[in-house]
């Protein structure tokens, strides 16, 4: 896109105008509603068939596990074949998978290794449908807003699934509530077979072996990959200690709930306010430094807040996170487009990797120091760790600053 067109800016609805992206919009509400419904329908499940805490609990975490598996071995299959494929076929894998969850007398092993290949298949997903983004609304700010768009109904979805999916299982077994999730892959895959059209594939096969580290072993795309890595570690810290913590308040279940959708509501506030506010170099130039203070308000829980002020750091802290938007300009425009399938695979698979690292990583450390101290400290270090990538991105960019072109914000592009 050329400078002037990033200088202007423009709204979500102008991405919704857009019928394909309308369509993968659609689809992307649909899967990720049967997602949420089915972990909790399955986590259920388990729980009625073993009475095991321990085998309820790794049902969730089976849903962060495999995703490295999926983003290593099958990164390239996005560009490998055609995207609309791609993407239908994970959708019927996942129809298949559910619907064999939900057979009468399906065992424990083979419930837990269904989950298991549902994880693998969906950083191939995320991926392709990312990539087929910058195919549908091109690599500018449309390809920026749109992939918000998507993160917001990721956001909103745990909030508005996890009550559908208590108030499904209130009047449906889990078995049946599984069924209802095949129908939402289903209605998926249909739309984007329907709704989006037929593109070649982007790389060939002779790609396949040295795609990867072709790929990281551009300084820009590691580093980039990095800023959208080691702050999401960090971030997840309350939400994986929110039961401790609440039970520490005294807050009891409501406060527990509240809690957990704090973050959310911080992040889909913050994301609707960059894109329908604030124009494309506006995003760019407040990107490090909100990556440098998004995790800072983590440092009030070593001062004992109440739940009324832990929530009100939450929220804030949520909302630092619109500098996704930048970096998701960066992003799209260092990786070769013949590559960009595979990257955002690995884009999608390393962050709910390092997520699931960062939740482990928490529990040990409130074992150790207790949960307000955990929470202070994955902030302190967040903060160092996310400055001194922001300071290595804006190293590496001067550089170009220095040289023929105009010394721009816009240049960070170039990290």
């Amino acid at each position: 896109m050329s400078a002037p067109a990033l200088q202007q800016p423009a709204g979500y609805g102008r991405v919704l105008a857009v019928p394909e992206f309308r369509a993968v919009f659609a689809a992307h509400v649909l899967s990720m509603l049967g997602v949420i419904v089915s972990e909790i329908a399955l986590s259920v499940l388990v729980y009625d068939l073993t009475g095991s805490p321990l085998l309820s609990a790794l049902t969730f975490a089976l849903g962060f596990l495999p995703y490295l598996v999926g983003g290593t071995l099958l990164a390239g299959v996005g560009d490998r074949h055609p995207a609309r494929r791609v993407l239908v076929v994970c959708d019927l894998v996942c129809a298949g998978c559910v619907a064999v969850m939900a057979v009468p007398g399906t065992g424990i092993g083979v419930l837990l290794a269904l989950r298991c290949a549902l994880a693998v298949v969906s950083p191939v997903f995320a991926g392709t449908r990312m990539a087929t983004l910058s195919d549908i609304l091109g690599g500018g700010d449309l390809f920026v807003l749109g992939r918000s768009l998507l993160r917001i109904v990721a956001q909103s979805a745990l909030l508005v699934g996890y009550g559908l999916g208590g108030l499904l299982l209130a009047v449906l077994s889990p078995r049946h509530a599984l069924l209802i999730t095949v129908v939402t892959f289903l209605a998926s895959a249909a739309l984007l077979r329907l709704g989006t059209r037929h593109r070649p594939a982007r790389g060939g096969r002779d790609r396949e072996r040295t795609g990867t580290r072709h790929l990281l072993a551009d300084p820009r795309v590691r580093r980039l990959l990095l800023l959208f890595w080691i702050p999401a570690m960090f971030a997840v810290v309350p939400e994986a200690l929110a039961a401790p913590y609440a039970d520490a308040l005294g807050a009891g279940s409501p406060g527990l709930g509240l809690l957990m959708c704090a973050l959310p509501v911080g992040t889909v506030a913050g994301e609707l306010f960059a894109g329908a506010r604030l124009g494309p170099a506006a995003r760019e130039r407040i990107a490090l430094p909100l990556v440098c203070l998004t995790l800072v308000p983590y440092l009030g829980y070593a001062l004992h807040p109440s739940l009324a002020v832990s929530l009100l750091l939450l929220l804030v802290s949520g909302a630092g996170s619109a500098y996704t938007l930048g970096l998701d300009q960066w992003f799209v425009r260092a990786v070769p487009e013949e590559l960009r399938g595979r990257a955002m695979t690995v884009l999608s698979a390393g962050l709910m990797t390092i997520q699931g690292v960062g939740m482990t990583l928490a529990g040990v450390a409130a074992e150790l120091v207790g949960v307000r101290a955990a929470v202070a400290g994955a902030g302190a270090a967040g903060v160092v760790c996310c400055c001194g990538l922001a300071l290595s991105a804006r190293r590496a960019a001067r550089p170009a600053s220095q040289q023929s072109r105009p010394k721009t914000e816009t240049q960070l592009t170039d990290i």
